[in-house]
């Protein structure tokens, strides 16, 4: 920025492709001395050193006449732009994305594209990515059009000029629906209307003889078959059904992401580099298999919250004219690993036990305000605790109880998980509340027991439900501590 006197007279964009950007605005130095001595300082100046001042026959401003020099066409004051976290995300993220393909060198983008948010909105940032290409070029950007030809395999055909962002896209990402037995019609349907209107590449495939064979495996060694919870398996057999699922689908995903350019006939013999597409809520959580397709070169939403995310593509819909994403905010987040029956569907909230928009509070609460489980159950009840609270995500009062139950699931969750979050995909980082164990959370990975403050939470539990009574009780007990 160039600022005068406090006021901006120019500003350099937050996001753009350019590898060099260079900003200007004329200013009166002498509004600059005027300004410094003004009436409010004029004790300090009057007491101030002084300097001399020295006429030397040389002028910044233009000659108007020979007796008179004047100052011409200098800057006013204007408007400084904020962006909106939503546009953040899709300007950021679009930038990120492109200096790291074209830095790599990779064919493109792959992704896993199940029919949900996540992989919907990292696909989402793929294309605001080619937006900015595609703008760029038009402007007359010509080191970004030497680098789309060599991406997109074009470096010989001179006269290519992409003319939309789904003409790139159909270049340089691909995108593949991973069905199973366990998969819905409308998933299938949505990640292929999606990757339509994105103009991605798309590759519809079932996944059942993979996982088949692998689980065979196990079978010929120990003539047991797994079955799922609903079929009456157990715990461990429920899991590791989902979990061989999940895992099958990230080996998959490189295959087709080193194959797929080779099979479309492009030149050069590059990869995908593949995206990842899990968000921040459920890497605190612990809600990702290791391994699985969340395991990728690089996770554009690794550190974005869900709730961020749903608001990313609420603004891209209407930004981008993708009226198709008005399905993909509606549609109940699931992973679609279990068998669905008349009496169960499988939901990621019912899954986690947690509900997203707790999930972001209580991620807030651990990285950006550094507090435990006493600490964020002590805040929750000044915001949980109250009726219609902004910070309330049931919108509704809740116990001492309540809070201090789902304080402790998500601090017992978040510190058996930790193991997972030593090898995330490396991820883009926009806000305080991305936690990344590998690159600037330098806390212990491993958490003993949280046993002191949770028997805290219960006392102080016990003693708001028993009344003035147990109060004091509590507190004999708390000065002990």
């Amino acid at each position: 920025m160039i600022i005068c006197n406090g006021d901006i007279l120019a500003c350099g964009s937050q996001f753009s492709l350019d590898e060099v950007e260079v900003v200007t605005a004329t200013i009166d130095l002498e509004d600059v001395r005027s300004f410094r001595s003004s009436p409010s300082r004029g004790l300090q100046s009057q007491h101030a050193q002084k300097y001399p001042r020295i006429n030397l026959d040389v002028r910044l401003s233009k000659r108007v006449e020979d007796h008179d020099y004047q100052l011409q066409g200098q800057s006013e004051p204007i408007d400084l732009k904020y962006h909106a976290p939503e546009e953040e995300i899709a300007l950021g993220g679009a930038c990120w994305l492109w200096d790291y393909l074209r830095r790599c060198r990779a064919a493109g983008f792959f992704i896993p594209l199940s029919g949900g948010i996540d992989s919907c909105a990292t696909s989402v940032m793929v294309f605001s990515m080619c937006r900015l290409v595609v703008s760029a070029i038009q402007e007359g950007n010509e080191q970004v059009l030497q680098d789309a030809r060599r991406i997109a395999a074009e470096a010989d055909e001179s006269t290519w000029v992409p003319e939309t962002p789904q003409e790139l896209m159909n270049r340089i990402f691909c995108t593949t629906y991973m069905g199973s037995k366990n998969s819905s019609s409308d998933t299938r349907r949505r990640a292929k209307d999606l990757a339509r209107d994105l103009g991605a590449y798309h590759v519809d495939i079932d996944i059942d003889t993979v996982t088949t064979a692998i689980v065979n495996v196990f079978f010929s060694w120990s003539n047991w078959m797994p079955r799922f919870k609903s079929a009456g398996g157990s715990f461990a057999e429920n899991l590791a059904l989902q979990n061989i699922q999940a895992r099958s689908r990230m080996v998959l995903a490189y295959l087709f992401a080193q194959l797929l350019p080779t099979f479309r006939g492009r030149r050069g013999g590059g990869s995908l580099l593949v995206l990842g597409s899990a968000n921040v809520d459920e890497a605190l959580r612990g809600y990702l298999t290791k391994y699985d397709c969340s395991s990728a070169d690089v996770n554009p939403i690794g550190g974005i919250s869900k709730t961020d995310l749903k608001r990313f593509i609420d603004f891209a819909r209407t930004s981008f004219d993708l009226p198709i994403l008005s399905t993909f905010l509606s549609a109940v987040p699931t992973a679609e690993l279990e068998p669905i029956t008349s009496s169960y569907i499988q939901s990621d909230e019912a899954d986690m036990g947690i509900t997203y928009a707790e999930l972001s509070t209580f991620g807030r609460l651990r990285k950006n305000d550094k507090l435990g489980p006493w600490g964020a159950y002590s805040k929750l009840l000044s915001t949980w605790g109250s009726q219609k609270s902004k910070q309330n995500p049931n919108d509704q009062a809740v116990s001492p109880r309540q809070i201090a139950e789902k304080t402790k699931f998500f601090f017992t969750k978040y510190a058996i998980n930790r193991h997972k979050m030593t090898v995330l995909t490396p991820s883009l980082h926009m806000e305080q509340y991305s936690p990344d164990d590998n690159r600037f959370d330098l806390r212990p990975f491993l958490y003993p027991g949280f046993d002191w403050a949770y028997a805290k939470i219960d006392r102080d539990v016990e003693r708001r439900e028993k009344g003035e009574s147990g109060r004091q009780k509590a507190k004999v007990e708390d000065d002990l501590d």
